[in-house]
C-alpha cells in the first residue's frame, strides 16, 4: 500500500524553526516529484514548494522564498521541509504530496496522485 506519513509538526515562537519530515512507504519517492501543500483554517489549500525527481529542482510560493527549503534525501526515502523564521501566517496543516511524473514541479493539487494526512504546524507566542 502507497502511503505518506508526515511528522515533525508543533508549535513553536515566531521567528522560530521546525524541520518536516514526509516518509513514503510502499513505494520509492526517487522517481516522484513531492510538493508540499498547507491549509489554514477558513482559507483553501495552497501549495508551498515541491521539487523534481531528476534534476532536484525547486519552486517555492513567494510568501516562504528565503525561509523555507525543500529538500530529499532518496536513501531514506524521506523529503524535508525546513521552516525557518516562521510567522504567523505560516499557521496551517501541511502535507506531502507525489506526483508520478518527477520531472516537472508544479504547486497544483490535482497534479498528485498521493497524499499525506498532514501535519499541524502553529506558529504562536
Amino acid at each position: 500500500q502507497l502511503q505518506l506519513v508526515e511528522s515533525g509538526g508543533g508549535l513553536v515562537q515566531p521567528g522560530g524553526s521546525l524541520r518536516l519530515s514526509c516518509a513514503a512507504s510502499g513505494f520509492t519517492l526517487d522517481s516522484y516529484t513531492i510538493a508540499w501543500f498547507r491549509q489554514a483554517p477558513g482559507k483553501e489549500r495552497e501549495g508551498v514548494t515541491c521539487i523534481t525527481a531528476n534534476s532536484g529542482r525547486a519552486n517555492y510560493v513567494d510568501s516562504v522564498k528565503g525561509r523555507f527549503t525543500i529538500s530529499r534525501d532518496n536513501a531514506k526515502n524521506t523529503v524535508y521541509l525546513q521552516m525557518n523564521n516562521l510567522n504567523h501566517d505560516d499557521t496551517a496543516i501541511y502535507s506531502c504530496a507525489a506526483d508520478p511524473w518527477g520531472s516537472s514541479c508544479h504547486l497544483i493539487p490535482r497534479a498528485y496522485d498521493y497524499w499525506g494526512q498532514g501535519t499541524q504546524v502553529t506558529v504562536s507566542s
